[in-house]
């Protein structure tokens, strides 16, 4: 079944404006029949805004651009070092809702963080995923025609002090943490690639095909 094919887009580091006008009209023009898609990609220094979002939780944002997005959420913060998983999917071809899908991506992340040693836990009503309580994965979707586009933020070895410039995802004092703090990293492309095979067991793409 051709939903069950996955795209696998690496497109290192990048701006963030044109990823998400290329999300934006990619999830307009696509079909039903159409593959899944992952795009990889890190971006330049940047605060992006979701579009709930409330101008108090940004407190200083010095010379770091603000971009206000369409994801939901509150404010976040994206830097090279940090893996940003973007997520082109069919709910309906996949047979879920936002929740499923939201609890599967944070699931891939558990579990790949398991292998390493690493415990780690989500939160009631805060998306993402958490070690000790300190945030290592941010997650934000939007829906739009029963596709959704934007995806998650796995912190793997990046400068975080900008985060203390913000409330992080709407939450005074969140700390946040990444996967160099904890253990030795291997390369974030290795990392990516374990990412896409958790992603892919855990909603049961048959294969993926990775384009650059």
């Amino acid at each position: 079944m051709t939903h069950k094919t996955l795209i696998i887009r690496k497109l290192g580091l990048c701006d963030y404006l044109p990823i998400l006008q290329a999300m934006q009209e990619f999830t307009a023009h696509r079909q039903a029949n159409n593959p899944d898609e992952i795009w990889l990609v890190q971006h330049a220094s940047v605060f992006t805004q979701g579009q709930p979002g409330k101008p108090e939780h940004i407190l200083d944002p010095g010379n770091i651009p603000i971009i206000q997005t369409d994801r939901g959420g509150q404010v976040t913060y994206h830097g090279p070092g940090q893996l940003i998983v973007y997520c082109l999917f069919n709910l309906q071809a996949l047979n879920m809702g936002i929740r499923c899908l939201v609890n599967g991506l944070e699931n891939s992340i558990i579990k790949l963080l398991s292998d390493y040693g690493i415990k780690a836990h989500r939160q009631e009503k805060a998306p993402g995923v958490y070690v000790e309580g300190k945030k290592i994965c941010s997650l934000g979707l939007r829906v739009r025609r029963g596709f959704t586009y934007h995806g998650l933020a796995l912190n793997i070895d990046m400068d975080l002090t900008p985060f203390n410039r913000i409330n992080p995802c709407g939450h005074p004092h969140l700390a946040m943490t990444q996967l160099s703090d904890l253990i030795e990293i291997k390369d974030i492309d290795a990392i990516s690639n374990e990412v896409i095979q958790y992603i892919c067991r855990e909603f049961k793409y048959v294969h993926f095909e990775t384009k650059v």
